[in-house]
């Protein structure tokens, strides 16, 4: 593999499981000395001894990002080890069974889940920008990357917090792009579609999978992979030109009508697609 982040120093937030443990692994691949973030410590280690054994250079630290000194003293930890920060993938998400069960219609979300959601996914990303600007500006710039999700630009029957939480996240990515773009910093977010993984997806009913699949213009769900290459792209300079942006990562599920899938079962039942 093309070690086109070599030198870079990056940070992946909630990267103990799933696509983030992914995404660190194939930026450690592609030369980028890693700090694997998450608020389980031993994720985060298994995941960069992982990157160790494999040649790479990685750096595990527990975070809360709901905690602006923690987040605080995991930036100086990383300056510390590594010298610079040049990526910031702000994947960390709160949405584990019991956030999700709670997390439902407007009438039925759980305050708590709310505030979760808000906390976790928008206030952690906007706290971990905060802490880490400073220093890719002393280093001349980087690449912000915000993992968001369809559901902050489509409504949908639950997932109310969830959906609004990654709503910010866009608003946030352009804010920083617009922010700091003049001085070298590249701000973009990736609106994710349905990936399969064993850490957020395990517990999805298989019919709410097979819903979600029809929606989808692949002929399967996503992989974490999916998502770690495009952040890796991002990350590199290869995408240099590319900032404030929100970039469908999701196999085409916002890109059609919500009647495709309806009107495709009629026209196969009719044998033609005449209007």
């Amino acid at each position: 593999m093309t070690a086109r982040l070599e030198g870079k120093v990056a940070i992946v937030t909630g990267s103990g499981h799933g696509i983030g443990a992914e995404t660190a692994r194939v930026l450690a691949a592609q030369g980028a000395r890693v700090a694997v973030v998450d608020i389980e410590l031993a994720a985060a280690q298994g995941v960069a001894a992982q990157i160790d054994a494999a040649g790479g250079q990685a750096l595990a630290v527990q975070v809360d990002v709901t905690s602006e000194e923690s987040i605080r003293a995991m930036v100086s930890a990383v300056v510390e080890r590594f010298g610079r920060i040049d990526v910031l993938h702000n994947n960390a998400a709160a949405l584990d069974t019991a956030q999700r069960q709670s997390d439902r219609d407007v009438c039925n979300v759980d305050v708590a889940a709310w505030d979760k959601a808000l906390d976790v996914n928008a206030r952690g990303a906007m706290l971990c920008c905060k802490h880490v600007v400073p220093h890719m500006l002393e280093a001349g710039g980087g690449s912000i990357i915000f993992a968001t999700s369809g559901f902050g630009q489509l409504g949908d029957v639950t997932l109310t917090a969830y959906a609004a939480s990654k709503a910010a996240l866009m608003a946030l990515a352009r804010s920083v792009a617009a922010q700091y773009g003049k001085q070298g910093i590249r701000s973009n977010a990736i609106m994710i579609g349905f990936v399969i993984n064993d850490h957020a997806q395990k517990t999805v009913p298989e019919e709410i999978k097979q819903i979600l699949l029809e929606q989808h213009l692949t002929p399967e769900l996503g992989r974490p992979r999916q998502i770690a290459d495009v952040v890796a792209f991002l990350a590199s300079e290869e995408s240099s030109f590319i900032t404030g942006a929100v970039i469908p990562v999701d196999g085409g599920f916002t890109s059609h009508s919500p009647a495709m899938v309806p009107l495709r079962q009629y026209f196969e039942r009719q044998g033609s697609n005449k209007l």
